[in-house]
Formats: structure tokens, sequence, C-alpha cells
């Protein structure tokens, strides 16, 4: 799990302080809410009365579900760390980047935001920026069979990691909009831009580590 900055440790102190539930309740919501991009919540803490979810906009369901009063509470604490999260440079994610599925690979979704390690409440994970520190935050990544992409619009700078290595591409004037991969006589990736579908091949290559 992300791990808190004292900052997030404050937080979450305060809001349970607030709300009436424990620091580990209220960690765990924070985590679940920030996994559902600050709109909903998939959770388990006996604090919560178990297993249950809440999306922004009222709707909740608790395991204990005639404690109305408890759903309260939940919905109050869900909607309040929404907000904070809303107000965190990089945690929320908006509009979708996604990857297509071509002779029968498995693709995954691939979104566009930042990472929880641009945030005043979490400490960065290494494991998720895995490019170039200097290409600084993408505007949109994803993983495909073991590929990772991470885009940046702003610098037309597209990194790559796969085998073990990290390739940087020159995206030249592309406006990428998703990946796919095709295997066949041998495993091709492509990516969709304005122009159509584009072999990644057809991009110079301006650093591999």
């Amino acid at each position: 799990m992300q791990q808190l900055t004292p900052a997030g440790q404050n937080l979450v102190t305060e809001l349970a302080g607030r709300h009436g539930f424990s620091t580990d309740a209220v960690t765990h919501m924070l985590f679940a809410v920030l996994h559902g991009n600050g709109s909903m919540a998939q959770f388990g803490h006996p604090e919560f009365g178990g297993g249950g979810q809440w999306m922004s906009g009222g709707m909740i369901m608790l395991g204990d579900m005639f404690n109305h009063g408890l759903k309260g509470r939940v919905d109050a604490l869900c909607s309040e760390i929404a907000g904070v999260l809303a107000r965190q440079p990089g945690l929320i994610h908006s509009g979708s980047f996604q990857s297509q599925t071509q002779g029968g690979v498995n693709a995954q979704m691939q979104t566009a935001g930042g990472f929880p390690g641009q945030s005043s409440l979490f400490i960065p994970d290494p494991a998720m920026n895995w490019w170039p520190a200097e290409l600084g935050a993408p505007n949109a990544t994803g993983a495909q069979n073991n590929v990772k992409y991470a885009y940046f619009a702003n610098s037309h700078r597209l990194a790559v990691e796969t085998g073990g290595s990290c390739w940087v591409y020159d995206t030249l004037d592309h406006q990428i909009g998703g990946f796919s991969q095709q295997q066949g006589g041998g495993t091709s990736i492509t990516f969709s831009s304005q122009y159509g579908t584009v072999n990644l091949a057809t991009l110079p290559v301006v650093m591999r580590n």
C-alpha cells in the first residue's frame, strides 16, 4: 500500500476525530476513495459494517444495511475525503486513455492523470514512476502484456518499458490516444493518433535506459 506523508497522517487523524472512526479505518477509506478516482469506493472494514460501496451523490451500501446512522457517517467521511483528494494535484484522473485489443490479446484500461506520489499526502512509490525523472508527470499511462506506457504530450515524449529496458521516443506531431499490440510473426506495437494507426517503430528513439 502507498505510504502516507506526515501531512497525510495528520489528515487521517483529523478525519478520524471529526467523524468518530479509528485512524486505521480512515486510512483504509482514504485509499479506497483514491482508488475509486474520488467518485466511488469499495471497502471492507469492521467499523464500516464490513464490506460496502460508496458512490458520490449519496449512493451507499453497507454490510450492516439497516444501520442508517452509520450510512450517514460513512457517506460524510467519503465525501470529505473526495473533496480533499480533488484539491490535491495529480490525484484525480480526468478523461480516459484506452488501449485496443487485437489478435486475441487482452488489453488493460489506461487512464489519464497523475499519481499519488505528486501529492503532499502520499510518499512517492518508485515502482510507479519507472520512466526517467526528467520527463516529469505523464499525461497518460497504461500497461498491456508486460509492456508499460507513459505519454508526455507537452514535451512530445513517449516512454515504453519492455524487457526491463525503458525506451523514450519523440512523438513528433502525433496526438496519441491509445496503444495496441498485435502478435503474429512477431509482436508489433502500434498507437492511434490523428493520422490513424501508426507503428511505434516509426518514431525516433531519443533515450534508452
